[in-house]
């Protein structure tokens, strides 16, 4: 039988001398930050100071023991040396005897070491080294930054972005091992599994590599108790199962995650010799983009079942990824699922995430959209790269087969857009871009390795060239315009097919800040504050997008921090809501973005140390199943009743037209029904319409509120909020006497520990919230009170 032995121990990072102890899988920036050879590049504005780390070549070095298995000598025929993962060119060598080179962080590696003993050396090569080799060969390519990352198949954020620091990495960053085996080994399983008439289908179509090629060989397979076998033909063979009344997998909100284990076993005679397992599970995915009045659509359908994605971009958690545990996936991605997030978007300028990501995906129900790795550069096409590209794909569409999580390839991140919008074209001169790549070689791979997938082109796209490649009316949308020039409000201006991006910045928690910038006096264009702002002008962008809807606090970084958290949630909750009211038409959201890799004002709702900005909480609501939004539409104002449960919604919507003192002007009750997978839509009177800055229109139905606001916040002469607070163990309650406009709790200044159950909330006189506490050993009611923001007119 295969054994396979982790190489972990004994490593040695070397440059120009002594080595130091390193870990592996890891990095040299992650080596030489244990050893105190560098300080941390989140703090402050050290990241400036450890630029040298990545312009560098290193060296890792470890003993390679004659016989291949550090001390197990049972006669295996042959012992590989594999690689998971090489960031990213590096050669390797046993005492000075090359076995290969590489060039591709995204692919796997294996090596015959049969024999060889000694020492086994791994050689990085600085990845501007390489990239600006690869450049001399095929030429300038125009990109959205400076940094050469389009020249060589490695993570594209770590030369920065504008939401991470530079952080050019190299290391052994996934798992090595050595292989002994006799006979055989599975090389590949590549899992097709369909659903047919209620019956579960697997196809695994299995590879083998052999030492001897006359030894017959057979493989076993079991799925769901269901048990089949095959003889193999040379190198190759298929075993097909077929599982009766098999359960369906749904995405979360849906169903249910049922998951089937499969395991395959290759046999010479009765003597196995290699064993794979994964676990599937059955469902059906369809893309439609079929044309209609409204022009071209963007819908997933699973299990026959049409689907309003609500959705989140995903960039690598932290801009080191071998430090990203299973455990540090299973939280952030339990986070999402507990935002009512069921999509997850892999963005293309990060990496094809470890197994770990989509096993946590498929248990928690959330679908996953997989970019290929490229982003807003245009690639060259010819080689060294061209054949990277297509056996990292290769490698990777068959890795990720089995979960059922992964239910759309994507071709790239804003090149097709960037070609035709960026001033490409006239730059390129003809010159390869990737077009190749986006409409050639990755569809071809994917129809011929995972037919039961759907491929698009790229994120935007509009389907064809006959229309631009982000129009609004065609396939997927990015919303920048806002954000970038104009207003929030301009968000419902328009319905697209499917935003797949779309957002707004605000600063990261405030202890997040105190931990990441020590000692300096927090201001917003503070030294530290600004080296944590990688977009362009975007504090510039983040004032001026603030003061179109509140006066900008001057001096005041609690009030200036509180107010661009509040705007951001604004933001994204009016696409939103805007979007979702108009399902069909549109038939997802894709927020960007979910998290950061490091502690930054960025667009994330959950900031870069894994804390909860008020805009998650607030998803929590946008995204639940349920949703009423009051919107101005072209007959009047109305509300929206979003259903996307599996039951009727039905219950009385209790309007009531307010003035900020807490009188009520008017009310009405009005009946509720919205059909399932649906949205309702209710006229409001005009005489309950509010007028004027000082009132407000209330909705309320089953729990659920929504409010309307005729003019900006600025405009609104808010009273002094006025609000007693009492405390008991794990939970603060306020109860207001005024109204208290958009009242957050910031936990994290009661205890960097501490997290709150709840985001922004408006309460009416009388009203009460209970916000629960996790983390706070020493509660306190003044402190819980200094702890509380809200809106109101300042003295």
């Amino acid at each position: 039988m295969l054994e396979a032995t982790p190489l972990t121990e004994g490593w040695v990072l070397r440059h120009e001398g002594d080595g130091l102890a390193a870990v592996v899988p890891g990095c040299v920036h992650t080596d030489l930050l244990a050893a105190g050879v560098i300080p941390d590049p989140f703090l402050g504005r050290n990241e400036a100071e450890v630029v040298w780390v990545g312009r560098r070549e290193w060296t890792y070095e470890t003993v390679l023991r004659a016989g291949s298995g550090h001390g197990s000598g049972r006669g295996h025929e042959q012992t590989d040396l594999v690689f998971e993962g090489l960031d990213t060119a590096a050669e390797i060598l046993v005492d000075g005897q090359l076995l290969g080179r590489t060039r591709n962080m995204h692919r796997s590696y294996r090596f015959d070491v049969t024999g060889m003993g000694g020492r086994l050396s791994v050689r990085f090569v600085s990845a501007y080294a390489e990239a600006e080799a690869v450049r001399g060969r095929v030429g300038e390519r125009p990109a959205a930054y400076a940094e050469p990352y389009q020249y060589l198949r490695k993570m594209a954020c770590s030369f920065g972005w504008d939401w991470g620091p530079t952080l050019v990495t190299a290391g052994i960053w996934r798992p090595v091992r050595l292989e002994r085996w006799s006979t055989a080994r599975i090389a590949r399983v590549r899992p097709v599994v369909t659903v047919e008439g209620g019956e579960g289908v697997v196809e695994l179509h299995v590879e083998v590599e052999r030492t001897r090629v006359e030894a017959p060989l057979t493989v076993e397979a079991t799925v769901g108790g269901v048990r089949a076998r095959a003889e193999l033909d040379g190198t190759a063979g298929v075993v097909r199962l077929r599982v009766p009344d098999v359960r369906l997998w749904w995405p979360r909100g849906y169903g249910e995650q049922p998951l089937y284990d499969v395991e395959l076993t290759l046999l010479h005679g009765h003597e196995p010799l290699d064993a794979w397992r994964r676990r599937v599970g059955f469902r059906t995915v369809e893309l439609d983009t079929s044309a209609d009045a409204h022009g071209t659509g963007f819908t997933l359908v699973v299990n026959g079942e049409r689907l309003f994605a609500r959705g989140v971009n995903w960039i690598p958690d932290d801009v080191f990824p071998s430090r990203i545990t299973r455990e540090r996936y299973r939280e952030r991605l339990g986070q999402a699922a507990g935002a009512g997030v069921d999509l997850v978007r892999i963005w293309g300028g990060g990496i094809y995430e470890s197994e770990d990501f989509y096993d946590a995906c498929d248990e928690l129900g959330l679908l996953v959209w997989q970019d290929f790795p490229f982003a807003c550069a245009a690639y060259p096409e010819e080689q060294p790269l061209r054949g990277e590209v297509e056996a990292e794909a290769r490698e990777n569409v068959v890795r990720l087969m089995p979960h059922p999580s992964l239910v759309l390839w994507n071709g790239n991140n804003e090149n097709l857009w960037g070609f035709r919008d960026w001033g490409w074209e006239e730059r390129l001169g003809g010159d390869s871009w990737g077009e190749g790549y986006y409409l050639g070689v990755l569809p071809r791979v994917v129809a011929e390795l995972d037919p039961t997938r759907p491929y698009t082109a790229g994120s935007p796209w509009s389907g064809s060239w006959d229309r631009h490649p982000n129009d609004p009316a065609h396939g997927t949308h990015h919303s920048w315009e806002v954000w970038n020039r104009e207003d929030y409000a301009e968000y419902r201006s328009e319905v697209p097919r499917f935003v797949a991006e779309f957002g707004w910045q605000a600063p990261p928690a405030y202890a997040t800040l105190r931990r990441a910038l020590p000692g300096e006096e927090l201001a917003a264009g503070s030294p530290g504050m600004l080296h944590h702002q990688k977009a362009d002008d975007g504090n510039g962008k983040l004032e001026r997008g603030l003061a179109r809807h509140f006066a900008v606090p001057e001096g005041d970084f609690d009030r200036w921090h509180y107010l661009m958290q509040v705007n951001q949630a604004r933001a994204v909750a009016a696409g939103i809501e805007h979007w979702r009211s108009h399902w069909p038409v549109c038939a997802g959201t894709v927020v960007w973005q979910l998290n950061d890799c490091w502690p930054v004002t960025s667009w994330a709702a959950i900031d870069g140390d894994g804390r909860e900005k008020p805009l998650y909480h607030e998803l929590r609501r946008l995204y639940a199943d349920r949703l009423l939004t009051l919107q101005v539409r072209d007959s009047g104002l109305v509300l929206a009743a979003v259903n996307q449960a599996a039951e009727a919604w039905t219950g009385t919507l209790v309007l009531r037209r307010m003035s900020v003192e807490g009188a009520v002007v008017g009310e009405a009750s009005v009946g509720l029904t919205t059909e399932a997978r649906a949205v309702g839509v209710v006229g409001i009177p005009r005489e309950l319409e509010p007028t004027g800055p000082k009132e407000f229109l209330v909705a309320d139905a089953d729990g659920l509120r929504a409010v309307h606001f005729p003019v900006p916040d600025r405009e609104v002469p808010y009273p002094r909020a006025e609000f007693n607070v009492t405390v008991s163990p794990g939970a603060i309650t306020v109860t207001a006497h005024t109204l208290v406009r958009d009242l957050l709790l910031q936990a994290d200044r009661l205890d960097p520990r501490a997290r709150a159950d709840r985001g922004l909330v408006t309460l009416l006189p009388g009203e009460s919230v209970t916000i629960g506490v996790r983390g706070w050993e020493t509660p306190d009611p003044d402190a819980a009170r200094s702890a509380l923001y809200c809106l109101e007119t300042a003295p």
